[in-house]
């Protein structure tokens, strides 16, 4: 075994690797969130509609969706250790054509690029964060996730700051990002190398088997998937059109808003580093019911209330809702053992179409109403938490096999 595979069990390595690939989640997310967080000006440059804001949303979450399962399928038979290089260069691709878009048809291509980034680099990461986790699976999903939600969050921080005073182009400066999660990436994947050439003979012939029948894990994964739509449904009104709704009620200019969008995705990405270590020890099950059916009151209240409270609200939700994910994630890997890149794939790109879905219908319903009318509707969409009951306890799963 050579020096770098020596390194690659060693408790320090498992580490860096974890906070790396959550650094690097942050840098393509961030990149990632500019899309949305460039609307208010993409609406007034190129004299687009909600519709078709909603349909630029929809390209690149439903390009990442359909192509992440098929990612995670393929890895998990075939682990290509440098393909999260490659997912950051079509990222960066993405990125540099999004800069100098003249046409809405250049817009949509380069936001499938991005998407395409998207769908390769998730599940890979996911799996590399697991296999950094030294069983702690909650913890390291948490890890990884915030990554991704404090990017979330800086995107449209710095489109206030850079991209709107400066323009289009400048979008091109974020590609800097994009290059230095690639040289990190490259270092990754010379350590998930080493992990798979150093666990080949020990994986042999060890492939755990699911602790539920076929039938039971369909449904279980049937209701996963409805309480993602739930979620995914509501933050898509929040990340795609908060910034209109606080313009158009309470008259605030677009900086302001994007201030006002940005304490939200940090509430998002604060939120997530608890779910996964809190579901590590008090259970998944009940930080999935705490974080869906436990968010209603306040997505209720939320299209009432003054400007003052839509920002406390907002928080709130975002804190609250966003510890589902990593508990969803690691309780369906759970669910279906050894199937981490397929299921990884499934639920980040299950997630990814629901949130380019709701953007597209909540963009049409937002031009035939109103955009206050939107996010009346969308408070109810909390109450599918109540599905949770119908999940089969993870922890009476684990005593049944000891």
């Amino acid at each position: 075994m050579n020096s770098i595979q020596k390194k690659a069990a060693g408790s320090l390595l498992v580490t860096s690797i974890l906070v790396t690939i959550s650094f690097c989640h942050l840098l393509n997310d961030m990149v990632q969130s500019l899309i949305s967080a460039t609307y208010p000006m993409l609406k007034n440059t190129f004299h687009l509609s909600f519709a078709q804001l909603g349909l630029i949303s929809s390209t690149y979450q439903l390009t990442a969706s359909l192509l992440q399962p098929v990612a995670g399928f393929y890895t998990d038979r075939h682990p290509k250790p440098y393909s999260l290089v490659v997912g950051m260069s079509c990222t960066l691709s993405g990125l540099l054509l999004y800069s100098i878009a003249s046409t809405f048809a250049e817009l949509l291509m380069a936001a499938a690029l991005v998407g395409m980034g998207s769908s390769i680099f998730h599940p890979e990461s996911s799996r590399v964060a697991r296999l950094a986790s030294g069983g702690q699976h909650g913890l390291a999903q948490s890890v990884f996730q915030v990554g991704g939600n404090a990017g979330s969050a800086i995107g449209p921080l710095l489109a206030a700051l850079i991209v709107l005073p400066r323009g289009q182009r400048s979008i091109a400066w974020f590609s800097a990002a994009s290059l230095l999660a690639i040289l990190l990436l490259i270092r990754v994947g010379a350590w998930y190398q080493a992990h798979l050439t150093a666990t080949r003979h020990e994986a042999a012939g060890s492939a755990p088997k699911p602790l539920l029948p076929p039938m039971r894990i369909a449904i279980t994964m049937a209701i996963l998937g409805a309480l993602i739509f739930s979620k995914y449904f509501y933050m898509a009104s929040l990340t795609n059109f908060f910034t209109f709704y606080l313009m158009d009620k309470f008259l605030v200019s677009i900086r302001s808003a994007q201030m006002y969008l940005f304490l939200f995705l940090g509430a998002v990405a604060a939120g997530t580093i608890l779910g996964g270590p809190i579901g590590d020890r008090i259970g998944r099950k009940r930080v999935i019911w705490a974080s869906i059916l436990g968010v209603l009151p306040f997505t209720l209240a939320l299209p009432y209330v003054n400007l003052f409270w839509t920002a406390v609200l907002s928080v709130i939700i975002g804190l609250v809702l966003s510890s589902a994910f990593s508990a969803i994630l690691v309780y369906a890997q759970e669910l279906i053992p050894g199937r981490v890149g397929l299921v990884s794939g499934l639920f980040f790109g299950f997630a990814f179409g629901m949130g380019g879905i709701g953007a597209a219908l909540l963009g049409v319903l937002a031009d035939h109403t109103s955009i206050g009318f939107v996010y009346r509707v969308c408070s109810f969409l909390p109450f599918l938490g109540i599905l949770t009951a119908f999940l089969p306890d993870s922890a009476k799963r684990r005593t049944a096999s000891s």
